[in-house]
């Protein structure tokens, strides 16, 4: 029988989401690639309970996250009944709905329809009453934003979540979504965005959106598919991402300019006595915006490492210059 470790809030840092009564701690554990039916269960179970003895009260899943479809929920589920099931009430437990699913012309984008439907399904594989965060995965072009904040307020409503989000929507659109959700009476909690010291996007307005609004933000890809760490700096490894067949990133990405710019981070990393991994994060969270920021892993040193993050001393001036002319190509 699982017992959580008696030490795990004692060290990690808790952080408020924007305006609301939520904390979320420093790093989330996001269940995306390496949590499925194709990956060993103990492995998984490893994982989970690692993260949750060090202070990782966030799990972060999706209806489609796997591989296959799905599994990432069904593991979780089977996790939460075998072994967190008496920690519920400690444990912040999102799901998504928007893209592909099931088959049809209901299963994927915002559709109430399809929303409302991938809930139930995400609480059935995982055995849950309720999620404490459900969001809409990505914009929908073709159905009106009204539908999909109004599905995201009746989820609230049904008592099937307790909070809501978005995810990947720009800045103009976020600002329409969780003003849409403020005139139903709902709060928009958090927008999940890709952003790295490689992708700025979220700089170009996003964030200030955010702020404005008093909403929280936790980045997804924090290192880039791998690229901010240390796995590149001697060349491509074999039981790498860009060496074996990910869709995610391939050998054309680890160019020699970028193998210099990651080369160069790295130095900043070490006189920081950080890895280039954990600045990464810590990059991140200069930001009040930032609330969390999610990680994937593939086994629990990696979150260990992660989690190690939280230690590192506040940015100088000169070192946000250096990182921002670095990634630049200056």
């Amino acid at each position: 029988m699982y017992k959580a470790g008696e030490k795990r809030y004692q060290t990690m840092q808790y952080k408020r989401v924007g305006d609301s009564g939520l904390k979320l701690p420093y790093v989330s554990l996001g269940l995306w690639h390496n949590f499925g039916s194709m990956f060993p269960h103990e492995n998984s179970r490893k994982m989970a309970l690692g993260a949750f003895d060090l202070g990782v009260t966030h799990f972060d899943l999706a209806n489609n996250y796997g591989p296959l479809p799905g599994t990432a929920e069904t593991t979780f589920g089977r996790i939460m009944k075998e072994d967190l099931a008496p920690y519920r009430d400690e444990l912040i437990i999102s799901t998504k709905s928007g893209f592909l699913m099931w088959e049809g012309p209901y299963g994927e984008w915002g559709s109430r329809k399809q929303m409302l439907a991938s809930l139930d399904q995400s609480l059935k594989r995982m055995g849950l009453d309720y999620v404490d965060i459900f969001y809409a995965h990505r914009p929908d072009p073709d159905t009106p934003l009204e539908e999909t904040m109004g599905a995201l307020a009746q989820a609230v409503r049904a008592g099937k979540a307790l909070y809501v989000g978005i995810s990947n929507y720009g800045a103009e659109r976020a600002a329409q979504a969780i003003d849409i959700l403020k005139g139903m009476g709902v709060r928009c909690l958090i927008h999940q965005p890709r952003y790295n010291m490689f992708d700025r996007n979220p700089e170009n307005g996003l964030y200030r959106v955010l702020a404005e609004k008093g909403v929280g933000a936790i980045p997804y890809s924090p290192l880039e598919q791998g690229l901010l760490t240390d796995r590149y700096l001697k060349g491509i490894p074999e039981d790498s991402r860009a060496a074996g067949a990910s869709v995610f990133l391939d050998t054309n990405q680890i160019t020699p300019e970028l193998v210099g710019k990651v080369r160069a981070l790295n130095e900043i990393a070490r006189a920081r006595g950080q890895s280039l991994a954990q600045m990464a994060l810590s990059w991140l969270h200069k930001s009040p915006v930032t609330a969390s920021v999610l990680i994937g892993a593939s086994r629990l040193s990696q979150i260990e490492d992660c989690v190690r993050a939280q230690d590192g001393a506040p940015f100088a001036d000169e070192e946000l210059r250096r990182i921002d002319a670095i990634t630049a190509g200056k």
